[in-house]
């Protein structure tokens, strides 16, 4: 892969659509390799933005707006970071040749929503999932939490970060949980899927990078297992690694290497499974950084994020684990624009510990605003100097 200079018109562009806090790790490991990137979201001061050499905003779903912006800056490479995204058009650009789609346009088409990715692997590769129905309708939802039983999951097709996802436990929770699914669901269309509970003992995410070996032809590696805690479909908390058994991890890391082979292109993939004993289901997957894997940012000597900019620009690379770690999620605690925060000293203060501060403009009680991360002897310590170094941080008022 032949770089340019950032800034020439011998520049390796590089356009994000999508320019959260996994989008400004991203952004930040391209320029550390001399690409020159172009940060795009829906709202301004984007996390990406603020290190990115250039930044729009515009409604990333609007296909005449993406096409654009495309046609304006000519990068070589585009690189989705969220699911609300013109696909169709993005499929059509790289079909003209005007930019490659990380991993591939296809794959952004099939993981935009949980329709086409359940279909992937349930339908086509047969991978073990949950029951699962569709549903267009109340009606339909009704219906199909009776197939499928409850307790079981609601969720928009197209939403992230757990937005409009319910837990039902039983018929009389139905008409909430339509309604709640569509008013967060990312795009018009009104389609839910409805999932049966499945008895696990733990959800892992299993980070999978395709890359371009010394041959020239792609190659499958598999980070160590990511474990992790979520609430109401948000992650919390993660750790690395997960401790499973032999079994476990060999149908993990099958039922990725399917899933992406599937998917195709190169960078790195979130797959999504849960875990009881010796037996593994499939969940998701995202063809991109995944949340839980922030955790990489200690735990690994290539972060999940230096491995998808290495991976896109065609470099080596390596999973290898650092130390044990653990991440835990620091919120805004308050709707407001502009917060501060205080005791960052006290929290650096615990022993191997890093915070990430996100710098998001406007602060929502649950949102997103920082992650503390920490390394350990061993998952206990590492988990436990996450969470404590997390309560020392203090949002507050600008």
């Amino acid at each position: 892969m032949r770089i340019g200079t950032p800034l020439t018109k011998g520049a390796t562009r590089v356009m994000l659509l999508g320019s959260g806090e996994l989008g400004k790790e991203v952004a930040i490991e391209l320029q550390r390799y001399g690409a020159e990137v172009i940060a795009v979201d829906r709202y301004e001061n984007a996390p990406a933005q603020q290190v990115a050499h250039r930044s729009y905003v515009i409604q990333m779903t609007d296909a005449a707006a993406l096409r654009a912006l495309v046609e304006k800056e000519r990068p070589h490479l585009i690189v989705p970071e969220i699911e609300a995204i013109a696909t169709d058009e993005l499929a059509k650009i790289e079909a003209e040749g005007l930019a490659e789609v990380i991993p591939t346009a296809r794959a952004a088409q099939l993981t935009m929503n949980r329709e086409g990715i359940r279909r992937l692997a349930a339908e086509e590769l047969g991978l073990p999932t949950s029951p699962y129905a569709f549903a267009a309708s109340a009606e339909d939802l009704r219906a199909g939490a009776a197939k499928v039983g409850f307790p079981c999951f609601v969720k928009p097709v197209m939403s992230s970060s757990g937005k409009g996802q319910s837990y039902v436990e039983n018929a009389e929770g139905v008409q909430a949980a339509w309604d709640y699914a569509m008013a967060a669901g990312r795009v018009e269309r009104q389609l839910v899927i409805v999932e049966g509970r499945i008895d696990f003992d733990y959800e892992i995410t299993q980070l999978t990078v395709r890359a371009r070996g010394a041959s020239g032809e792609i190659e499958t590696h598999f980070c160590d297992p990511v474990g992790h805690v979520q609430v109401k479909g948000d992650y919390v908390e993660s750790w690395q690694p997960q401790k499973m058994t032999a079994k476990a991890l060999a149908s993990a890391r099958d039922i990725a290497k399917k899933v992406t082979d599937a998917l195709g292109g190169r960078g790195i993939f979130g797959v999504e499974l849960f875990v009881k004993g010796d037996d593994v289901w499939f969940s998701e997957v995202s063809p991109r950084p995944h949340d839980t894997g922030l955790v990489t940012l200690v735990s690994q000597y290539q972060s999940e994020f230096a491995l998808h900019a290495r991976a896109i620009l065609g470099l080596p690379v390596s999973t290898e684990l650092l130390a044990p770690g653990a991440s835990a999620v620091i919120y805004g605690g308050m709707d407001e624009q502009g917060i501060a925060f205080e005791g960052l000293d006290q929290a650096l203060a615990v022993p191997g510990t890093e915070v990430r501060l996100f710098g998001k403009p406007e602060s929502f009680q649950r949102r997103r605003m920082g992650v503390a991360l920490a390394r350990g002897a061993d998952m206990a310590e590492a988990r436990a100097r996450a969470k404590e170094a997390a309560s020392r941080v203090k949002p507050v008022k600008g």
